[in-house]
């Protein structure tokens, strides 16, 4: 059995000159619940450029293998592993918890004190193999007739964009039914996939992006409306569209470009969730605004494992399926990282490790 195997490594932080293909350590399964799995696709997240120019308090060793998603078929487990077996089928949820402590007993896996996501703080998944617990585990569901199979190319974009908005949108905001959303720049992972999310909860859906083409996607997935952020004031079009009331729940991962119009389109007692801060992490916010209103503004951050088993268990019955917007194969893919950095995609951006298809 080889000991070694490919990867996309990063050298260094810096910029994507730092990223090379290379030949890296296979891991091994070192504990009862490990899960050895050969990788057949990846996918990227905008984790990964911040991971690539450095984080505060990020310590890593060099080389580095960065990516958070993945699918593949299990080669091997731990002498503990009762729900996987050699041969399936599955994708990984990146976000690694101690399953042990305070948080991760009251079933908030995303608040462990030892929280990792692969690719962050562990090797990631842009590599032939890779070794995760069983708990982050899920054998790829099979959707019924007459939707159909679920790619590799889909299980590997699947876990984090879903998990992050199913979070922010189900469980820290409680969307109603009915109610108004407004997500900025539709065209990332995590707000094609709240777009879904959304609208199957039978919300009103408003969406941004400065992309024309990446509007008329959005609309042909559901959305209600599309606005061009560089063309219109945002929060005066929302309150216009709502008769002057405002979104209920405002989808944040941009930060200093957006936060300030954000706050503008809440409805009185509406609720801002954030995930990231692209654009840049220093806010302003006037409180006065803040209480007279009675807005909620929240954080929030990947998810539990019972988000995780519901969110596939959706997927399995034809919903949620996630935007692949192009796919590359591992020697190509500082080209994947280079469009990431522009920002070109309509959704997500797969590495394959294999040959493309489904999962048979």
């Amino acid at each position: 059995m080889r000991d070694s195997m490919k990867a996309l490594v990063m050298r260094g932080h810096g910029d994507l000159s730092q990223l090379a293909v290379d030949s890296v350590p296979k891991p091994e399964i070192r504990a009862p619940r490990d899960v050895l799995i050969r990788l057949s696709a990846a996918a990227l997240n905008h984790l990964d450029l911040w991971t690539l120019r450095g984080l505060p308090g990020l310590s890593l060793e060099f080389p580095h293998v960065l990516g958070a998603d993945g699918a593949g078929v299990v080669e091997a487990v731990g002498d503990g592993v009762r729900s996987v077996r050699p041969g399936d089928k599955v994708m990984i949820n990146p976000g690694i918890a101690c399953y042990a402590c305070e948080y991760c007993d009251q079933g908030e896996h995303s608040l462990c004190l030892e929280y990792r996501l692969l690719g962050e703080h562990l090797p990631g998944t842009l590599a032939e193999y890779i070794v995760v617990p069983e708990q982050n585990v899920a054998v790829i569901p099979v959707p019924p007739d007459p939707h159909p199979p679920i790619t590799w190319r889909e299980a590997a974009a699947f876990s984090l964009v879903t998990l992050t908005a199913w979070r922010m949108l189900m469980s820290r905001a409680r969307l109603r039914p009915g109610e108004v959303v407004l997500i900025w720049g539709i065209g990332g992972g995590v707000s094609s996939a709240a777009l879904k999310i959304a609208k199957l909860a039978g919300a009103f859906v408003i969406v941004t992006s400065s992309s024309d083409d990446k509007l008329a996607t959005a609309l042909s997935l559901g959305a209600d409306v599309a606005l061009n952020h560089r063309e219109v004031d945002v929060a005066k079009e929302v309150r216009a569209l709502t008769g002057k009331r405002g979104a209920d729940v405002v989808v944040e991962n941009v930060g200093e470009a957006t936060w300030e119009q954000s706050l503008r389109a809440l409805a009185k007692q509406g609720r801002l969730v954030t995930c990231g801060a692209t654009t840049g992490p220093k806010v302003v916010t006037d409180v006065r605004r803040m209480f007279w209103n009675q807005y909620t503004l929240m954080g929030s951050t990947m998810g539990n494992l019972a988000e995780y088993r519901e969110i596939v268990r959706l997927l399995g019955q034809g919903h949620l399926r996630p935007l692949v917007d192009s796919a590359f194969p591992l020697e190509r893919a500082v080209e994947a990282f280079e469009r990431l950095e522009r920002g070109s995609q309509m959704g997500k951006i797969v590495i394959d490790l294999v040959p493309a298809g489904r999962p048979d």
